[in-house]
């Protein structure tokens, strides 16, 4: 269903094959995206040869191919497929310009009918719901009181206090989401980038302040959601600096709820009585690269 007359996604149901044309500014930013980010069907079938003066990307593919399913119903043949659109990674590790989408495609075909007399209009997801989700995703990382109700009114604490921090996001319309942190760093002044600098939470979600003497550092179990996570860090500030600030950022990421915890996407802290890492979720083994500091870091 075009939501537009000029459609960012445009299907053709064909007697024999489908043709899918994807504007280059498939959202209305003015950011195009590039040809070798979208992918046909399952198989990934590549678009035709891009020419970069054009501002469509086009694809061409018999029914049966690129992964594509079949339903048969008492009227119609219905086949499905689905729009990739995977953006390539940012230089910069700890930000995302741009999330995955997909774009389910369906061509219906009368049973009962001529198919080469005309086929039946797609039906698709528009992308302008994959984009309103994308916009309405926003990231908090709040203090919380000590029994985890509410959010902390004071941000003043004493040595040997132990700072609740939870992190959420929300959005509207978008598939269920699994929040993680995957670095904290602390410095005395509002650049994350200046020194001193303690990197608390690193390596793409080791607590690693956790692996620390005499501390009570660690992830929160269980979460109150999945879109939610909580840990909680014991108070400190830096050798030999007169100051008593200290300014905390963290990367917060999001990955579907529906994938299963692994070494890009986790939640460690090290337990003194185990003398392991212990992840909040999924197996060990994805915590494995917090001792050797090779973790895979998600881009």
């Amino acid at each position: 269903r075009a939501l537009s007359p000029q459609p960012a996604v445009a299907v053709r149901c064909q007697e024999g094959q489908l043709a899918v044309t994807v504007s280059r500014d498939l959202f209305g930013t003015g950011r195009p995206v590039r040809a070798a980010e979208l992918s046909l069907g399952t198989a990934s079938c590549p678009p035709l040869a891009p020419n970069p003066a054009q501002a469509f990307v086009t694809f061409v593919a018999a029914l049966h191919e690129c992964g594509s399913t079949l339903q048969v119903t008492p009227d119609s043949l219905i086949y499905r497929t689905t729009l990739f659109y995977k953006p390539t990674r940012s230089s910069n590790p700890l930000i995302v310009r741009a999330t995955p989408a997909e774009v389910p495609i369906e061509c219906h075909y009368p049973r009962r009918s001529n198919v080469s007399s005309g086929a039946v209009r797609p039906t698709w997801a528009p992308f302008r719901s994959t984009l309103a989700a994308e916009e309405r995703l926003q990231f908090s990382l709040r203090l919380m009181d000590d029994d985890w109700s509410k959010e902390r009114l004071s941000n003043g604490f004493q040595l040997g206090d132990s700072l609740r921090f939870q992190a959420d996001v929300t959005s509207e319309g978008h598939v269920p989401l699994r929040l993680f942190v995957d670095q904290c760093v602390a410095t005395a002044t509002p650049d994350r980038g200046s020194s001193p600098r303690y990197a608390f939470i690193d390596l793409g979600g080791c607590l690693v302040d956790s692996r620390a003497e005499d501390t009570g550092s660690a992830f929160v179990s269980p979460r109150p959601r999945p879109e939610s996570l909580r840990f909680q860090v014991d108070a400190f500030k830096f050798a030999g600096d007169a100051g008593n600030l200290l300014y905390i950022s963290c990367h917060l990421r999001v990955s579907p709820a529906a994938e299963a915890p692994n070494p890009w996407n986790k939640a460690c802290s090290f337990s003194k009585a185990s003398g392991l890492w212990a992840p909040l979720e999924g197996t060990a083994a994805i915590c494995s690269c917090c001792d050797t500091g090779s973790c895979p870091f998600p881009g």
